[in-house]
């Protein structure tokens, strides 16, 4: 992943202007915050645009998306194609399902020169594109590329879905020694941002409880959590509660003190990227587990809360192909400004569509993701403009992750050249 950034100081400084409507949105910059009550605050239908002028970084100059030439130079022709047709692949259902079940086939796998060559080819394509290295000095070599070719990067140590204590423990160090790497040498520059998955630092089966108790607390307000912290609202009335049809029976006292370590871990983690001044960026996972995942880092945000007029030390991913997104984002703004707490949001569109999909017709449920990708781009769109205004205002900060040149193209309009 890559970032570059503008700061919420520097956006309040500048004039805004209205513009027309956009087609799509997002880049990646910083905004914005989380929440929920009942009634969730409607964002605008068609918000003002805002163009600003970003610092002046002459070794990072503003990126022009019509410039193939000067985007891809660093690439070899060998590179750009190998990398087309991984891309390519990955788009075909039947290709994607098809080396799902290879990889994952003992029958297949059991066989050694077939493990090596299908190893080999994954890791000189799938791999090769998406992942940074097998450790961290891979991962620093990779953060230099794109540092030289103007851009950040985010560190993302790979874990997720972990099953014991015991795992949990090893990843988090993990994710500590990852921080600590982004003190080193040019890498305080180079990395903006530590990205960590907390199903790799809770158990499956605690998030799983943790968020039934907590869809049931939002059906149920009366309804007492003793072990819960201080966070922020994570649900509202347009999200998913289908998942928890009966009530839950309390965590029982094994199963508090697992959530105990799992505050320590986590709070740990965000103690070290505090020392290090270097942010922190939670990853959204399936709805199952995404109430806890919420509640968790919210719990984190407040704890570690920054002070007024300085950017958020933590930051948490909101998915745009939730029906429930653009309500759950205004709740948490709304939340976050009456708290005084600086916030952070990673936009995305989402990556859990099939698991989604399967998971609501198996419950005969309505599916939480919206029913086309016009739908989601509109949700995106009215996203980013609502946390780029909060930019503007100083009140929040934000990642705008996309994946295609015609969202990073309608997010880059709000700069003034």
């Amino acid at each position: 992943m890559t970032c570059r950034s503008v700061r919420p100081k520097t956006l309040s400084k500048l004039r805004r202007l209205k513009s027309g409507a956009r087609h799509s949105a997002t880049a990646t910059d910083s905004a914005a915050a989380s929440a929920s009550v009942k009634q969730a605050p409607n964002l605008p239908e068609k918000p003002d645009r805002t163009t600003v002028k970003p610092p002046v970084t002459p070794s990072h100059p503003a990126i022009d998306f019509t410039d193939s030439k000067k985007l891809y130079s660093s690439l070899s022709t060998g590179k750009l194609l190998t990398t087309l047709i991984t891309l390519k692949a990955t788009t075909v259902g039947p290709v994607a399902n098809l080396g799902s079940k290879t990889l994952n086939s003992r029958l297949i796998m059991g066989v050694p020169i077939f493990r090596h060559l299908l190893l080999g080819l994954t890791e000189r394509t799938f791999y090769d594109h998406f992942c940074a290295g097998k450790d961290i000095a891979a991962a620093d070599a990779a953060a230099k590329k794109l540092w030289d070719s103007g851009l950040t990067a985010m560190l993302d140590y790979g874990l997720e879905c972990a099953n014991e204590n015991e795992s949990c423990d090893r990843n988090t160090e993990g994710f500590i020694r990852t921080i600590e790497s982004t003190k080193l040498g040019d890498n305080c520059k180079q990395v903006s941002f530590v990205v960590v998955k907390i199903s790799a630092i809770c158990p499956s089966r605690i998030l799983r409880r943790v968020s039934d108790l907590l869809r049931w607390e939002f059906k149920i307000s009366s309804m007492n959590l003793p072990w819960k912290l201080k966070s922020l609202p994570i649900l509202c009335d347009s999200s998913a509660l289908y998942h928890t049809m009966k009530q839950p029976a309390p965590l029982t006292p094994e199963e508090e003190r697992d959530l105990e370590l799992v505050y320590d871990r986590l709070f740990r983690i965000c103690q070290k990227s505090v020392d290090a001044n270097k942010p922190l960026l939670i990853d959204a996972e399936e709805t199952t587990i995404q109430p806890a995942i919420d509640y968790l880092t919210y719990a984190a945000v407040v704890k570690f809360r920054s002070d007024p007029g300085q950017p958020p030390r933590i930051f948490n991913t909101v998915q745009a192909y939730l029906v429930d997104a653009a309500d759950r984002l205004a709740l948490t703004m709304e939340a976050a400004e009456k708290m005084g707490i600086p916030l952070g949001i990673k936009l995305v569109r989402g990556a859990y569509m099939n698991f989604e999909k399967k998971e609501a017709a198996r419950t005969c449920s309505a599916s939480p993701i919206h029913f086309s990708i016009g739908q989601t781009h509109e949700c995106y769109d009215r996203c980013t403009d609502f946390l780029l205004e909060k930019m503007v205002k100083g009140s929040a900060s934000a990642v705008l992750a996309t994946h295609n040149i015609q969202s990073g193209t309608s997010t880059k309009s709000w700069i003034r050249p």
